[in-house]
């Protein structure tokens, strides 16, 4: 017989993947015992603002606030059909002193939506340390093989050559960029605060009689109790949704830069140059033992384009809110803003791993640049034969001819390139024979990619002292 667990669907991206305290970030656990906080937060407040509210009647709701009767609370919004009043009703069960002043002037928005900004800004603040480690991880391996050659390749073609740090900083400064986004993405969110049902704060004044001075302060309040500087001027009965289109679009913008890189990664682990950690016992194929896929890789490209998909409904949800607000954001938001930082939370832990373990095997790429640099060295060639006495397009004729029959053995029989075997044994590249060896050192090859690893990671990397700070 199935136990309760096994026989109803739950979200890979919690019961498989996601974090524990990002799980609980977007809990309904956490989710209620901020509503009841909140309803502390305005209790305390419109006391202090002089409305006939006691210390028993706060003490009460205080004392009370991860006293959640779940039960009672489901069965309740079954009957009213109304999950903000369900909760006043449990609150205010176990609170009976203090039940004729919960939610007092509020909308359901009061609790709905800050809780929202509350979950949205902490979430923003678990993905952060996470980015920054993995930028710091990152640049560690940057600068470990900021010299070692590789083949640079553009449209997936062999091309002039890179260094393995080089590649990995093109990697990390999408990531720098990510971290910007991050920042200000929770550094940009407010509080929706206290503003009443169309967001005018009628019901406030009134219970204010008029007084606009300690509707306004009371608003700063709740609003600095909830731990924000600042709350949007003017809301509907929601704060705008453009907001979420906001923090997502930085989430998907992360995605982006996540697939990209694990791309590269299962491309490279092709190639053998570079491969994820790969456990003692881990199995890569349960057909074909000899097999080490790149299985971190894949999930995060996998997950990363769910977390891409999802921006959408942000952004469709912003364009068809009606007037002051209407019901249909309501059910989508419950999947896509949860969904959307479990997601980045789940990529970014995984690439952190990643980073952590990264192997690198110099003699296959080493042997994959003998393979290729021949061909690109015809340059050199030809220049050093003009000093020596050359003419250039005899020179280059010799090299084409040459080049070409290197690479027919290479792409019609299937063997090595052996240009330079072709070239040592022409009399005519005589002068320049005892300089063949300098022409194909790889490092001459590689401009001024080692030096631009160190700009990047010692210079412009701000991210990398936070992460170690962050990590401490």
């Amino acid at each position: 017989m199935a136990s309760p667990v096994e026989d109803k669907y739950r979200s890979p991206l919690v019961s498989r993947y996601a974090s524990k305290e990002m799980a609980y970030n977007f809990s309904d656990k956490r989710k209620f015992i901020t509503w009841r906080r909140l309803w502390i937060y305005l209790a305390q407040s419109e006391k202090e603002l002089g409305l006939p509210i006691t210390d028993e009647q706060v003490k009460e709701m205080e004392d009370h606030v991860e006293d959640i009767n779940f039960a009672m609370a489901a069965e309740e919004e079954r009957k009213l059909r109304h999950d903000v009043m369900a909760h006043v009703h449990t609150f205010a069960y176990c609170c009976p002193t203090a039940a004729p002043i919960i939610h007092l002037g509020a909308t359901s928005c009061y609790v709905g939506d800050n809780t929202d900004l509350i979950m949205l800004r902490d979430g923003f603040g678990l993905l952060l340390p996470k980015l920054a480690c993995v930028i710091h991880r990152l640049a560690d391996f940057a600068e470990k093989y900021a010299d070692l050659p590789t083949l640079g390749f553009t449209h997936y073609q062999p091309a002039q050559l890179t260094t393995v740090g080089k590649r990995a900083c093109l990697w990390l400064q999408d990531l720098v960029m990510d971290m910007r986004n991050l920042e200000r993405a929770q550094g940009d969110l407010r509080f929706r605060g206290v503003k009443g049902t169309t967001g005018t704060q009628a019901s406030f004044l009134q219970l204010f009689e008029g007084d606009h001075e300690k509707v306004e302060k009371l608003d700063r309040m709740v609003t600095e109790k909830a731990g924000f500087k600042k709350s949007y001027i003017v809301t509907g009965q929601t704060y705008s949704r453009k907001v979420d289109v906001d923090c997502l679009t930085v989430l998907a913008s992360l995605g982006a830069t996540v697939h990209k890189i694990c791309t590269d990664i299962r491309l490279l682990a092709n190639l053998k140059e570079i491969e994820e950690p790969f456990e003692k016992e881990q199995i890569g194929s349960s057909a074909m033992p000899y097999k080490r896929n790149p299985m971190r890789a894949e999930r995060c490209c996998s997950l990363a384009r769910h977390l891409i998909a999802l921006v959408s409904d942000p952004l469709h949800t912003a364009s068809v809110q009606w007037l002051e607000r209407t019901l249909d954001d309501s059910a989508n938001r419950r999947i896509s803003l949860p969904e959307s930082f479990l997601t980045a939370d789940i990529i970014l832990s995984t690439l952190q791993n990643i980073t952590e373990g990264l192997v690198v095997y110099p003699k296959v790429i080493e042997r994959h640049i003998r393979h290729e640099l021949p061909f690109m060295a015809t340059e050199n060639i030809i220049m050093a034969m003009v000093k020596a006495g050359g003419n250039r397009q005899d020179c280059h004729e010799k090299i084409r001819v040459l080049s070409q029959e290197a690479a027919a053995v290479v792409k019609q029989e299937g063997g090595d390139n052996d240009f330079l075997a072709r070239v040592l044994a022409d009399p005519y590249f005589a002068p320049i024979i005892n300089q063949l060896d300098a022409l194909l050192e790889p490092k001459t090859f590689i401009g001024r990619a080692p030096q631009q690893v160190y700009s990047l990671t010692l210079t412009h990397l701000y991210q990398r002292p936070k992460a170690i700070q962050l990590l401490a």
